[in-house]
């Protein structure tokens, strides 16, 4: 025997087929012809045998009467395809039925293929061979889908790990400095988010804050996050910046950290908070999202026009000073916040946002910090963000010295 014909017929040879029907000459004469052709052969008597052994052996194709006692062919397709671990079985229905109105409702029922029982041999071997190259097909199928699957698994695994190394980097909420509250919220929309913020100890009574932004989402922006959070770090800015001055801070930063290949960048607020002289002192990168309310109730977002960081490396970042006091609160906030659409697409913006904190008052700040976010899930109308959002609240609880 050729070669090709040895490996056809072992390959056959794995293929199962299940024959249910209820007339044993029927049964036993189609059987003797399939196993001929090479297959391993099942048989069923009725309707529920036929299912028990569907379950139980898993063929590769199912030959089925239409006529039969209790469970008959169509009632049979419509079990299976209501059964999601069978759903994917192929059926050739055997029915004496040829009429095109009762193929159409055996195949609206379930089937997928009709045989006559009047079919010559050469129609039998044609339409078996057509049935079981669909379900090689569709094995082959679910089996790559399983594969990607468990795939997706690990590599949801994987984010998650990832996801929580990231919300190791950010600070501990708390009193942060003697007088000085801190308190923070952190959605990332995808498992893994771009954003980043964390504080600075600079000592004797000074305090650098931070929120970053990476372009994009996903594993990519955190790693990139990472990284600039670390030079961020007290020593690191130390040796290459020397100065705690935030837009000196960020000059430097702006060098360290180009534009990428696929044009992503960072946009950032650093602030520096020095109880000694009363004095908030911030600069920003491309980031509008900051705001210092005063005690009065006075807002005041902190905004300049001017770069990310990574677009030219000669952009110098100017600071800002402003004066403190005891009630003040200051938010850093990701545009993830604000940004968020209704149903109908409206975004919910600064000035709801604003309008949100100003409702909460004097209230304590882990609620205002807690009320915002709840309150644009509440706009957008359900819990998954469309970008990272994170939300750090400081305030001065002390009298400043």
């Amino acid at each position: 025997m050729p070669s090709t014909s040895v490996e056809q017929t072992a390959q056959v040879a794995r293929q199962t087929v299940l024959i249910v029907d209820d007339e044993p000459t029927a049964r036993i004469a189609l059987a003797a012809r399939l196993k001929r052709m090479g297959y391993r052969v099942i048989e069923a008597v009725d309707g529920k045998s036929g299912l028990d052994a569907l379950r139980r052996e898993r063929p590769d194709l199912t030959i089925l009467d239409w006529m039969m006692p209790e469970i008959d062919g169509p009632s049979f397709c419509e079990r299976v395809r209501q059964d999601p671990e069978l759903l994917t079985s192929q059926i050739l229905m055997m029915t004496s039925h040829d009429q095109p109105e009762q193929i159409a409702e055996g195949l609206a029922r379930g089937a997928d293929d009709f045989l006559s029982k009047a079919a010559s041999k050469y129609e039998i071997t044609a339409r078996v061979q057509s049935g079981i190259r669909a379900a090689t097909l569709i094995r082959r199928l679910e089996d790559a889908t399983g594969e990607i699957r468990r795939k997706q698994e690990v590599l949801e695994r994987e984010l998650q790990s990832a996801a929580r190394y990231v919300e190791s980097l950010l600070p501990a909420p708390g009193i942060v400095l003697p007088g000085v509250q801190m308190v923070h919220a952190y959605r990332p929309s995808l498992g893994l988010g771009g954003d980043l913020f964390n504080i600075v100890s600079w000592g004797d009574g000074v305090l650098g804050l931070y929120l970053l932004d990476a372009s994009g989402h996903g594993v990519s922006p955190a790693l990139r996050s990472a990284s600039l959070s670390t030079f961020l770090r007290r020593g690191n800015l130390l040796r290459h910046v020397g100065s705690t001055d935030p837009g000196s801070i960020l000059t430097e930063a702006n060098k360290q950290f180009p534009l990428t290949e696929d044009g992503n960048y960072f946009t950032i607020i650093f602030a520096r908070l020095d109880m000694r002289t009363r004095t908030l002192s911030y600069a920003t990168a491309g980031h509008n999202g900051a705001f210092l309310q005063r005690a009065s109730g006075e807002f005041r977002w902190m905004t300049r026009p001017n770069l990310p960081l990574g677009f030219d490396a000669s952009t110098v970042y100017v600071t800002t000073d402003l004066t403190i006091a005891p009630g003040d609160r200051l938010y850093l906030l990701s545009d993830g916040l604000y940004e968020v659409p209704d149903a109908s697409g409206e975004l919910w913006g600064q000035d709801r946002l604003e309008e949100t904190i100003r409702g909460f008052g004097p209230r304590p700040l882990t609620e205002v910090v807690a009320g915002s976010i709840e309150e644009a899930i509440r706009w957008q109308g359900h819990e998954q963000f469309p970008d990272d959002v994170a939300l750090m609240g400081v305030e001065v609880t002390a009298a400043v010295v």
